[in-house]
């Protein structure tokens, strides 16, 4: 662009790149639709994109990942056979075999009218129906037995690298530990539990598998447990690219935990609620015990609600993030780590809903459920932004923040690239790809102690800010208009 206006403006730009730092709303993914206190969200990676909604009291509705579906149809209603008679029980889990495509198995978490009991159970699909499901073919995998009525976890998944079932147990109701269940592994409660649903041990509907931490162990400890000391893990989900099983932990009365689940990791529970003792409320024995990645207080929530690592094609610059929320205060967050360095909290929205659980689609996208009965998405806003040659931006998503595409490069003398989801643009052409190119001639580019600078007019619409890339300690925070 030789030939730049007047006004200019003067952006340091760092060698590794920067970002338009993206606003994001909340919206509502399906119009049309209306759910009666929805409590999970999933999909049946069986390239059929549909999306599957359970509700809490003991229906799952299944419909077309579209938002002007115009109806979501029952798939499977066990009502009956559920006990959502307090605030914490009912249908709350959902999870399909990796191999559905083939056999038709979905399993469910439910706890069940009788006694105090939660039921994991397998349910076939209909032969005739793909959008129906079986209500005769239920057979039980495991019940497991509690004394009371809360804290029932209720999160089912496989895992993406052994196949296996992992279940998320509470520690039994109560308060405080009332039945001293926390660090009692001679019960299955109070953990995460791993079994091989496509297998049977004697005397059992499910077997164990023999690389589970306590199999084969002496002190009379459950064989099923894979991870243990949780108080009422909520949600858990896997990331698909790291494999970590991440999990939100419920609090007591002042810390919600946020942990990676490891086999064999005690988490905690009662001695400790998040990074803090419990029970001594001083000095406690933290020897041998798996401290959380994030912890917040009940200043900004009462209930952890455990979410998703974004992996989805929608917001770019949540890739890699942990998402979640909290159930009473209706807050979201993105989390970011990486294992090694200390994590990052970033508040998203602050919203007015109560919000039980996040889902994901076949794609990665993250939804959200809400007792308002509404499923919500992020959606990246659109901007339009003059750039000097003429050229303007409408409807573009925010920069992706991968430093695979985000980084700046200098191209040739006269070429830099800014990576956005949309098309590359320059001077003189306009095509699809995956970034924009803005020319600038090598005279008015320099190189200054490694950083770049440029004379640029960029003229942002309002609200949104141009922003450097991690290294960078010079952000330009507003633009004014030409």
């Amino acid at each position: 662009m030789s030939h730049l206006p007047a006004k200019v403006l003067l952006f340091i730009l760092i060698f590794s790149g920067f970002q338009l730092k993206a606003q994001l709303e909340l919206i509502n993914a399906f119009p049309g639709l209306t759910f009666t206190r929805p409590v999970d969200l999933q999909n049946a990676a069986d390239n059929s994109d549909r999306i599957f909604v359970v509700e809490q009291r003991g229906v799952i509705l299944v419909f077309e990942n579209n938002s002007a579906v115009p109806a979501a149809s029952t798939f499977l209603n066990i009502t009956a056979k559920v006990d959502d008679s307090s605030d914490e029980e009912g249908l709350l889990g959902l999870a399909f075999h990796p191999d559905y495509e083939s056999n038709g198995y979905f399993y469910v978490n439910y706890t069940a009218s009788g006694p105090n009991r939660t039921v994991i159970s397998r349910f076939k699909v209909s032969d005739a129906d793909s959008n129906v499901a079986d209500p005769a073919s239920e057979f039980v995998i495991i019940e497991i037995d509690k004394p009371a009525a809360n804290h029932n976890a209720g999160a089912i998944a496989f895992g993406p690298n052994d196949g296996f079932l992992y279940i998320t147990t509470g520690d039994g109701g109560g308060g405080s530990d009332t039945f001293g269940n926390g660090q009692n592994r001679e019960t299955l409660l109070a953990a995460i539990l791993r079994i091989d649903v496509d297998n049977q041990d004697t005397g059992l509907n499910y077997a164990i598998p023999n690389t589970n931490p306590f199999v084969g162990n002496v002190e009379n400890w459950r064989e099923e447990i894979f991870a243990w000391g949780l108080r009422n893990p909520w949600r858990m989900s896997f990331d698909p690219v790291t494999g970590w099983l991440w999990c939100g932990d419920v609090g007591q009365f002042q810390w919600e935990e946020i942990d990676i689940i490891e086999s064999g990791n005690n988490y905690g529970w009662n001695i400790m609620e998040g990074f803090n003792c419990f029970s001594p409320s001083t000095g406690c024995d933290q020897t041998g015990l798996a401290l959380p990645v994030w912890e917040y207080n009940h200043s900004l929530g009462s209930a952890i609600t455990g979410g998703y690592v974004y992996r989805g094609p929608g917001v770019p610059s949540l890739r890699g993030k942990y998402i979640y929320g909290d159930y009473g205060s209706g807050r979201i967050w993105s989390l970011e780590y990486d294992g090694v360095n200390p994590a990052v909290n970033t508040p998203l929205f602050n919203t007015t809903h109560l919000l039980p659980s996040f889902g994901v689609s076949e794609d990665g996208e993250l939804f959200i459920c809400t007792f308002t009965g509404i499923i919500l998405r992020f959606k990246a806003m659109a901007f339009s932004t003059a750039i000097a040659g003429g050229w303007n931006l409408v409807g573009v998503p925010a920069m992706v923040e991968d430093s695979s595409y985000a980084a700046l490069y200098p191209n040739a003398a006269e070429n830099t690239l800014f990576s956005f989801d949309g098309a590359y643009i320059s001077e003189d052409s306009l095509y699809p790809g995956n970034g924009y190119w803005l020319n600038f001639p090598a005279a008015e580019t320099a190189e200054i102690e490694g950083d770049l600078i440029h004379e640029l007019d960029l003229n942002l619409a309002a609200g949104w800010n141009l922003i450097s890339g991690p290294a960078c300690t010079v952000p330009v925070s507003a633009i004014s208009d030409p």
